[in-house]
């Protein structure tokens, strides 16, 4: 082995991880860390946080429904029954950290030391030789401390102050509504509407769904009239609960096309009767519907979220053994750009364009995206059009410094809203933690190469802005 005495300061994971200047020291330590979290998107059950679920043990609150631990392991050639099959819990934690060893520089094997360190005090490293040790010491905690390591006391001691889950426009928001009558519950937690189902016609099940949502509307849709008006009845119902987000997951967007309220009502009475619709008629339908529901967010004074550019469930084989959300999709490589500009400019033309955060999966649209949000952006909000975080794929280091660095060159990056979790798992808040040490390291670079002056109030109060105030005043939370 080679000595390395001589060599100073190896620290794995330290207090000052990702801060490589004193001035990004001063700006995370000083004005980022302790803020509170708005997390604005995220897919935890309500059910879950208000019955406050207790867990097993670590694999339990760890691994379970966490696809991109999934990933990594199918990877590094662990047998599906190790990664959502009936593998023992503990196995399945020991394949993990077999696996994680060899992640070297991938965002997993960062964020899962982060999670390792605030939740459960281990600052060493989770590998195939100290396995049986991190598993004996996170079920010990799991054990000995059931409140602090149930769903709201993670939540508590991750100070977050919102949390807004994903949620369909037929849920009933029993939870939500139980959430708000406990007078124990610190954290605010809103629904956010995701209507997807009702937009993507060309998919299957979507008469089903429709049938779903009469039921729940307890009005009859066999016109596209008749379609607003049951979706107004469940606009209502979110915004009553709390709702002032919604957000719509597309693999494209809508190309514009010259269409009437009588061409759309007709596409979807061709679903409504089993038919298949084509591409352009889907795209007919699309418009309409979006069109009408960004009316309604922008008199609602709701944001509208767009997240794009997302090929789902390629392996048909593994989506037929255990379905969607488990691991199997990718960016997608096609041309979103010309599609966002006239998508944003038909709103904005009908002054139906709210308060819009736009997220594509593809990093190669960042400039794009700027340069296109620009063309939008007016006085009644202050940066009324956002380019949303680096997302999925991309909230890795590179991911996150490439989007603040064009968010910066082309917009106004002291106006960007931040983080968010995007994630079914309770642990994941040091998400926020792993954001926040990036951006005040790039922070602190921009100072340190004499690009930004050293003004500890005013540098202190962006990073403090973007961590949690812009958040709080563009959502109204």
């Amino acid at each position: 082995m080679t000595d390395t005495s001589k060599i100073q300061d190896i620290k794995f994971m330290g207090d000052d991880f990702l801060l490589n200047s004193e001035y990004a020291k001063i700006l995370y330590h000083g004005y980022a860390e302790k803020l509170p979290i708005i997390d604005y998107h995220c897919h935890i059950n309500p059910k879950e946080i208000y019955d406050n679920i207790r867990f097993e043990n670590i694999t339990k609150v760890w691994l379970g429904g966490d696809h991109y631990k999934w990933r990594l392991l199918r990877a590094n050639g662990v047998e599906e029954k190790y990664v959502t099959g009936n593998g023992s819990d503990h196995d399945k934690f020991i394949k993990f950290a077999e696996t994680l060893e060899r992640c070297i520089g991938n965002p997993v094997h960062q964020w899962s030391h982060l999670e390792l360190k605030k939740y459960f005090g281990f600052k060493g490293s989770l590998n195939s030789e100290t396995a049986e040790e991190v598993w004996n010491l996170c079920n010990e905690k799991l054990q000995k401390e059931p409140e602090k390591m149930s769903a709201r006391g993670i939540i508590e001691q991750s100070n977050v102050d919102v949390v807004c889950t994903t949620d369909d426009p037929v849920d009933s928001l029993e939870w939500h509504e139980k959430i708000a009558q406990d007078a124990t519950m610190k954290t605010r937690v809103y629904p956010a509407w995701r209507p997807d189902k009702a937009v993507n016609i060309e998919l299957d099940g979507f008469k089903e769904y429709i049938g779903k949502l009469e039921k729940v509307s307890g009005i009859k849709i066999d016109s596209l009239e008749e379609l607003f008006k049951a979706l107004d009845k469940r606009l209502e119902h979110f915004k009553e609960h709390g709702c002032s987000v919604a957000d719509h997951g597309l693999t494209d967007l809508p190309e514009r096309c010259d269409f009437t309220l009588q061409d759309a009502d007709a596409v979807l009475k061709k679903a409504l009767s089993g038919a298949k619709v084509s591409d352009h008629e889907a795209n007919i339908y699309k418009l309409a519907v979006t069109d009408y529901l960004a009316g309604k967010y922008t008199e609602m004074n709701w944001v509208l979220q767009f997240h794009y550019g997302c090929k789902r469930n390629n392996n048909r084989k593994m989506f037929a053994a255990i379905g969607p959300d488990t691991g199997y999709d990718a960016i997608l490589g096609s041309d979103n750009g010309a599609r966002l500009a006239e998508l944003l400019d038909m709103l904005a033309s009908n002054d139906r364009l709210p308060k819009t955060i736009l997220y594509s999966l593809n990093p190669n649209d960042n400039a794009v995206i700027e340069t296109i949000m620009g063309c939008f952006q007016d006085s009644s909000a202050r940066s009324k059009i956002q380019h949303g975080s680096a997302w999925w794929f991309n909230d890795n280091r590179d991911g996150m410094e490439a989007h603040l660095k064009s968010l910066a060159n082309e917009g106004v990056l002291g106006n960007f809203v931040g983080m968010l979790t995007d994630s079914r798992s309770f642990l994941s808040y040091t998400r926020h933690e792993y954001f926040r040490r990036i951006l005040c390291n790039l922070i602190g670079n921009f100072v340190q190469n004499g690009e930004y002056e050293w003004n500890e109030k005013i540098l202190g109060r962006i990073v403090s802005d973007i961590s949690y105030n812009n958040a709080k005043e563009y959502f109204g939370f």
